[in-house]
């Protein structure tokens, strides 16, 4: 999932003027958008000329007290650079707002390159923010730095994650305070910072701007406001030298300063999803393991229930069967009745084994 604050386009503005633009039937369309940095869209769209669009769009200034509300002659030049045949600049603009578009969707060809420039006319915002940023960088404070005074540039995308440009003759320096509100998102976004000096004082990104990462305000943030050096991440600092602002790297130099603070947001939330889906699999595998555990030792208490069952049948079997070859021996004693025959026996014992008969009579004595 792709951050919308990081990327160039509005999503949702895009997806808006596609629905326009492929729409079979006649669309009124009435929407306010409101995107990262305070960023507020009005598109408008009639049904009885759909293709007609009116895109009125609302951002603050990057810098308060430096750049005035209202656009410069060259922010504009550049909204009428991405699609001069569809786009064109009305003036003035609708109340409420800083500029005010008028889509011709007519003059988009219908063949494969129709997304792609409703891609460019999405990214409006893109285009004002990184002229804002590259005005002050070039123009802001050229005074003071003839004198040899360098006052930071306190500069605000998002209300809450401030950065500051501190422009010097040979290089511009770029510090970002980082901010979370949980102990553990501290710990991973530092974590992840020390790498990326780490990664950048190396061989393969010599051609980087030199990075460094820090517990305290630079010198440079000296005199601040508290509020703007109060942090719980440190701060991060960019070293820019003239050749990451020549030619085509300039675009990309401000496009990566703007989106910064989010990026490391970004990195973060990915990161703890990434530990939470891995903790995740790991009790999942631990539960599968228990419960396997589980099954083989109730499998092994029921062989064994079943082989003292078995025992403990087998052994009252036998009991039984010797009871009962006892009781059927028993009962053939009874039936033969000691009956031995011996020849002369019963003779024998009329005449050897007569038991002598004494006489009972008693003579009475006067």
């Amino acid at each position: 999932m792709r951050m919308a604050c990081i990327d160039r386009t509005s999503p949702a503005l895009n997806q808006i003027l596609l629905k326009l633009y492929c729409a079979e039937k006649p669309l009124e369309i009435d929407h306010h958008l409101y995107e990262f940095g305070s960023v507020e869209y009005h598109i408008q769209s009639q049904a009885s000329n759909p293709q007609l669009a009116y895109l009125s769009i609302s951002m603050p200034p990057l810098c308060h007290g430096v750049l005035p509300n209202e656009l410069s002659s060259k922010t504009i030049e550049m909204v009428k650079g991405l699609c001069p045949n569809v786009v064109e600049i009305i003036e003035p603009a609708k109340e409420g707002y800083q500029l005010t578009l008028k889509l011709d969707l007519n003059q988009i060809p219908r063949n494969k390159d129709y997304d792609k420039i409703i891609r460019e006319i999405s990214s409006v915002h893109s285009v004002i923010l990184s002229s804002q940023l590259k005005e002050m960088l070039w123009n802001v404070n050229s005074d003071d730095a003839l004198q040899g005074m360098y006052k930071p540039i306190k500069l605000v995308y998002h209300p809450r994650e401030p950065f500051f440009l501190i422009r010097q003759p040979q290089r511009i320096i770029a510090v970002f305070p980082i901010r979370f509100k949980e102990k553990s998102d501290v710990t991973m976004a530092t974590a992840f910072l020390q790498e990326l000096v780490d990664v950048g004082s190396s061989d393969k990104w010599a051609k980087a701007p030199p990075c460094n990462w820090s517990a305290i305000p630079p010198p440079e943030l000296r005199g601040e406001a508290f509020e703007d050096l109060s942090t719980n991440g440190g701060f991060f600092t960019f070293d820019i030298s003239s050749r990451h602002v020549e030619g085509n790297r300039l675009d990309k130099t401000v496009w990566s300063l703007l989106n910064f603070s989010a990026y490391v947001r970004y990195h973060v939330k990915s990161t703890k999803g990434f530990i939470q889906r891995r903790m995740r699999k790991r009790l999942e595998s631990l539960v599968e393991v228990l419960h396997q555990t589980n099954s083989e030792e109730n499998e092994q208490t029921k062989q064994h229930k079943v082989h003292r069952y078995t025992k403990k049948l087998v052994r009252s079997t036998k009991y039984v069967i010797l009871k009962q070859r006892w009781r059927t021996f028993g009962r053939k004693i009874k039936r033969i009745g000691f009956r031995l025959k011996i020849h002369g026996f019963t003779r024998f014992c009329q005449r050897w084994l007569r038991f002598p008969q004494f006489s009972t009579g008693y003579t009475k004595i006067d």
